[in-house]
């Protein structure tokens, strides 16, 4: 590769363009729920959960004020009994495990396989009497080896619910992230892939029992008549942000194919480094249809690499703060997870979202390659 003449600036994730993109059609939109007072659940909030309903082939699609509350919801309405373990990788966000604790069960992390997702030898050696359910996490646009999980489920007796709050659209054998369990859980945080202008989020399932019961929570309890039949919560996806989101659901093939194509240009340019391993390529697996949510990858010299994109203008990001669920010790779950710990020495995320173009794409493959003096 030739080296540019000049310096780009590749934010991480670029706001402000990801509002200017479509600022008439979103402008629109604020001022017709806002001429109607179309505010809290309304009709363009039945619309985008039948749409995402329709999309993910389940019965029912539940908007909800974030991913963590669905999460919490699903517990419960899953029958999740305080004491219950739940087995859940330590690679991913702390709320995956919060959601265990405040719905008063016991978080129980794992280690993860060469794909960054939950690794299902890791569970099976982790089961206990106790031990109730599993939680796959779904991240980076990628959907674990459900066949493995729900093999393991199914012997032990257990149930699933799935966080696939980083995964709408991805599949695995033709199945969507969400679908497996009883329940899954997907995030419309703004730099999600589907992304609104606040938190949202939705939970998903094929059980009528659950859909009621989330249903009743969201909303403090109360029925369709209004009699509080439980205690609740306040969790209710915002009627202008489902509108929102029911605007680029319609786009949602092409925002997909946007980002495999990124995924595709990262591939073919750095592929062939051994400092750095890679996600599975867009065609890499039959089994898995990858939609890039995060680019995650693992990199000798990972801090000095990133200060060179630094200098070269490229953001990156490790998630979360550089530091898996079990390596909190205030939340006392003391586990030893080697392929974790060693994980975490050696992740980072390239810019994956709408804004970036194939040409920045090249233009951070290029700076990476020269950092190892390629």
């Amino acid at each position: 590769m030739t080296r540019a003449a000049a310096k780009s600036a590749i934010p991480f994730f670029n706001y402000r363009e990801a509002f200017a993109a479509r600022e008439k059609e979103y402008a629109s939109i604020f001022l017709d729920v806002l001429r109607r007072g179309a505010f809290i659940q309304q009709q363009d909030l039945a619309a985008f959960e039948q749409n995402l309903a329709r999309y993910l082939g389940v019965k029912h699609a539940i908007g909800v004020g974030n991913a963590t509350d669905g999460l919490l919801m699903a517990w419960l309405a899953a029958g999740l009994q305080p004491g219950d373990e739940v087995i859940f990788p330590s690679h991913t966000m702390v709320a995956s495990a919060a959601s265990v604790a405040h719905a008063r069960g016991v978080p129980v992390p794992v280690d993860c396989g060469a794909d960054h997702l939950i690794d299902p030898t890791a569970i099976e050696s982790a089961i206990t009497s106790r031990t109730r359910a599993i939680m796959p996490v779904q991240l980076n646009g990628r959907t674990a080896n459900m066949a493995d999980i729900q093999s393991i489920a199914d012997r032990h007796g257990l149930f699933i619910v799935e966080d696939s709050a980083q995964a709408l659209g991805s599949r695995f054998r033709g199945r969507f992230a969400g679908t497996f369990g009883r329940a899954g859980v997907f995030s419309f945080y703004p730099a999600k892939i589907l992304g609104c202008f606040g938190d949202g989020g939705a939970v998903v399932t094929d059980d009528d029992s659950i859909a009621e019961q989330v249903l009743l929570l969201r909303d403090h309890g109360r029925d369709s008549g209004g009699a509080v039949v439980r205690w609740g919560f306040n969790s209710r996806l915002d009627n202008l942000q489902a509108a929102i989101l029911d605007l680029q659901l319609t786009d949602y093939g092409d925002i997909i194919a946007h980002r495999r194509g990124l995924a595709a240009v990262y591939q073919e340019l750095l592929g062939d480094l051994k400092q750095v391993q890679l996600p599975p390529g867009p065609d890499a697996n039959a089994d898995h249809f990858d939609v890039y949510q995060n680019y995650e990858i693992q990199a000798d010299d990972r801090d000095s690499l990133r200060a060179h994109l630094a200098d070269d203008g490229v953001g990156t990001i490790i998630q979360w703060g550089g530091k898996a669920v079990h390596q909190f010790p205030e939340l006392g779950l003391g586990r030893h997870l080697p392929a974790t710990d060693r994980l975490f020495q050696r992740c980072l995320m390239l810019p994956m979202n709408m804004t970036l173009t194939g040409a920045d794409a090249r233009y951070i493959a290029q700076s990476v390659r020269e950092f190892y003096g390629e």
